[in-house]
């Protein structure tokens, strides 16, 4: 599945990104930031909880041991090591990519809305047509060819009105809107390695994107695709668009768990109406019928988006790059640990509640929660609610 990526590509790549979107981090920031997000147990919610803490990932780094310690943590702890964070970077910009990270002026300012937008992304190609305004589209993977054209014709018309086209790269719809927006710009969001093509028959397609729109990837060079990688991809195509549209999907498809995600992003949710007698248009005609907008041309798109991206112009805050020489967390006491940890059970529990019935300062409970999120012995559930993650 790996292909190989010629040096004069790379080069051009390398060349295109860093002309349209210049790193603003030093390299020794950027191998931190990925040392943190490549760490047991810290996903992207527990990343932005440290950086809220620490304000900077070399002293959320430092305080990682003593964190995992206080939280009971019984196996031995390390964060991906140093040698390894250089070698992602290595591998990075041997094949012409570049890092955004979270909290940063790079990083695409809706994704970084959602509640678990990833910590570091690498992006490949023209990191400048993230500050277009973007529209996903998803649908099925053996559509058929009505809904392909369909899903072609589109794209080339939301990309005629300088919007972008986001997608997943898989067959069938995905392709038909890369396809459709090539000459104008297209996002694919891929859940392996850059160096892997998924499915191998959009392989030619990849290199076309990288060439001509952009490519990002959550996971580091050398990621293979797997199934679990698939549903984490589409939060990214949902979070970084104001609205996602459906072509054609049964009602247990992918697509409409990137148009879930969209609908609790806050992001406009359509559909293309399908045929009743074809199974592959039952899931995209219930999302109509559940409120989605029905879309057939490209004015009704606009008529949709358009005020989404006035409102998006006025309204979406600057990243900020992340704070330095932030004060140390205040240290919480035994005491106040043990009372918050007592509290904690297999019934999820409100943080406002915690504060409440434990009679401490927030930054102390969170502290406290941290510490038993690195050490494996809490979970959150999707309302931001915590409990015991009680072993089976």
């Amino acid at each position: 599945m790996t292909d190989a990526t010629s040096d004069a590509s790379s080069q051009k790549s390398s060349q295109t990104s860093s002309e349209a979107l210049p790193q603003a981090l030093p390299e020794a920031d950027i191998l931190a930031y990925i040392r943190l997000s490549r760490t047991e147990n810290l996903g992207p919610v527990t990343f932005r909880r440290l950086m809220h803490l620490y304000g900077d990932p070399h002293s959320a780094l430092d305080a990682l041991p003593e964190l995992v310690k206080r939280g009971g943590r019984t196996k031995p702890f390390k964060p991906l090591s140093a040698a390894a964070a250089q070698r992602e970077i290595d591998a990075t910009q041997k094949l012409g990519g570049m890092f955004l990270v979270f909290g940063t002026p790079a990083y695409p300012m809706l994704l970084a809305q959602t509640p678990d937008a990833p910590a570091v992304i690498s992006a490949y190609g023209h990191p400048h047509l993230l500050s277009k305004p973007a529209i996903a589209m998803v649908g099925a993977r053996n559509a058929s060819a009505a809904g392909q054209r369909i899903a072609n014709k589109l794209a080339t018309d939301i990309g005629a009105r300088e919007i972008a086209v986001v997608s997943g790269l898989a067959r069938g719809i995905d392709r038909a809107a890369h396809k459709g927006a090539l000459d104008t710009g297209t996002i694919a969001i891929i859940a392996n390695g850059i160096d892997h093509s998924y499915p191998r028959e959009n392989a030619e397609l990849q290199a076309q994107i990288r060439e001509q729109g952009l490519i990002l990837c959550e996971n580091p060079p050398g990621t293979a695709p797997q199934a679990s990688q698939f549903p984490r991809r589409n939060r990214i195509i949902s979070g970084l668009s104001l609205g996602v549209i459906v072509v054609e999907a049964a009602r247990r498809s992918g697509s409409l768990i990137t148009a879930r995600l969209a609908g609790e992003h806050g992001r406009e949710v359509m559909a293309v109406p399908g045929s009743p007698l074809d199974p592959r248009c039952h899931g995209s005609n219930h999302l109509i019928r559940s409120g989605a907008a029905l879309i057939e041309t490209i004015d009704d798109i606009m008529d949709v988006i358009r005020p989404l991206i006035e409102n998006t112009q006025v309204r979406t805050p600057a990243q900020k790059m992340p704070r330095r020489n932030q004060p140390t967390p205040a240290p919480v006491s035994d005491a106040m640990r043990h009372t918050i940890t007592e509290l904690l059970g297999p019934v999820p529990i409100r943080i406002d509640d915690l504060v409440e019935q434990a009679e401490a300062p927030l930054q102390s409970v969170h502290l406290v929660l941290l510490e038993l999120e690195l050490a494996g012995r809490i979970t959150y559930d999707s309302g931001g609610q915590v409990c015991l993650d009680i072993a089976p």
